[in-house]
């Protein structure tokens, strides 16, 4: 892991550069150019950029309207507002209309951590990927930032593009080939595990060499598209032993509960959820929070520890019981 990195200069490069080869590229804002880090692309392409003001629901019907028009709307704004407040219109307007729209959640999880719950975005997951038609990726680092963005163009449909704005650091090669519903194994392991996707996915792997050191051998599996998801993988992963689940979102309805029942219904096996809990989390900074809820390396090794004691534990008593 060499340095820090923030997506959003992938995310904007990325934009600056599909646009230029694709002049049916733009993008739509709620007066976020700054914080979306769109003034590159609005200098570049200022005929190519609709500002709708802070007017979300009518952000995504504009959106719609231009996708109709044959264009590739890349529609940028907070997570929490983009989906919270206009959820009607992109249930409508782009699931079931099947629009060609890419919606792009910034600032996702708890990266606005100090503005409190009503900008927490730890829901996100969960209301997107209940809606039939939509395909759900959230990149880990600049390096898959990128790599979808460019898949997320080249797709007919509409899509939710989760990013951070927290820095994070490269984990992928730069030769990476990002395929939509396809998960990556980044370590290999018997033991446990441990699935992740955006943020997680670096504390994911820290955790995975702390393990190690206690004697368990923890695989680790970069899971970017929550929907679809690699069902293979899961299966996989459950074939193999225990399973952990580490997001930044809350544990109802994101990566843990899609994994979840994968399993259930496939191939039972022991799980952790690891996320926020099911209520309004606390106002503090994103280093705050995970440390409260567990959500680092030391927090995702002792779950996992637990997780493969308890999974011993009872392939002792049912070996004895015989």
């Amino acid at each position: 892991m060499s340095g820090l990195h923030d997506c959003r200069k992938a995310f904007t490069d990325t934009l600056v550069a599909l646009a230029q080869a694709d002049p049916r590229i733009v993008a739509v804002v709620n007066d976020s150019v700054g914080s979306s880090n769109l003034k590159e692309f609005k200098k570049r392409f200022p005929d190519r950029l609709v500002n709708v003001g802070i007017a979300e629901q009518n952000m995504v019907g504009v959106s719609a309207g231009l996708a109709n028009g044959g264009l590739i709307p890349f529609v940028c704004g907070a997570s929490c507002f983009l989906t919270g407040r206009a959820m009607e219109q992109v249930k409508v307007d782009l699931g079931y209309s099947r629009s060609n729209v890419k919606l792009c959640g910034m600032s996702s999880g708890v990266g606005y951590g100090e503005l409190g719950p009503t900008h927490h975005s730890i829901e996100d997951l969960a209301w997107t990927r209940a809606i039939a038609n939509m395909t759900v990726i959230v990149p880990a680092d600049p390096i898959e930032t990128a790599a979808a963005m460019r898949a997320a163009a080249a797709y007919e449909g509409p899509v939710f593009l989760r990013l951070s704005r927290m820095p994070v650091p490269d984990l992928l090669p730069p030769d990476y080939a990002f395929e939509i519903g396809r998960a990556r194994r980044m370590r290999a392991g018997s033991d446990v595990t441990l699935i992740a996707n955006g943020t997680m996915l670096c504390r994911a792997m820290e955790a995975a060499s702390l393990l190690e050191a206690d004697g368990i051998r923890a695989a680790v599996v970069n899971m970017p598209t929550v929907r679809p998801l690699d069902r293979e993988a899961v299966l996989q992963a459950a074939v193999a032993g225990p399973i952990v689940t580490i997001e930044e979102h809350t544990v109802v309805g994101g990566l843990g509960g899609a994994v979840a029942e994968v399993v259930v219904q496939s191939h039972p096996v022991r799980m952790r959820i690891l996320g926020f809990p099911a209520e309004f989390a606390p106002t503090g900074s994103p280093a705050f929070l995970f440390e409260h809820f567990g959500l680092t390396a030391e927090g995702i090794r002792k779950a996992a520890a637990q997780l493969v004691e308890e999974t011993a534990h009872v392939a002792r008593e049912a070996h004895s019981s015989r």
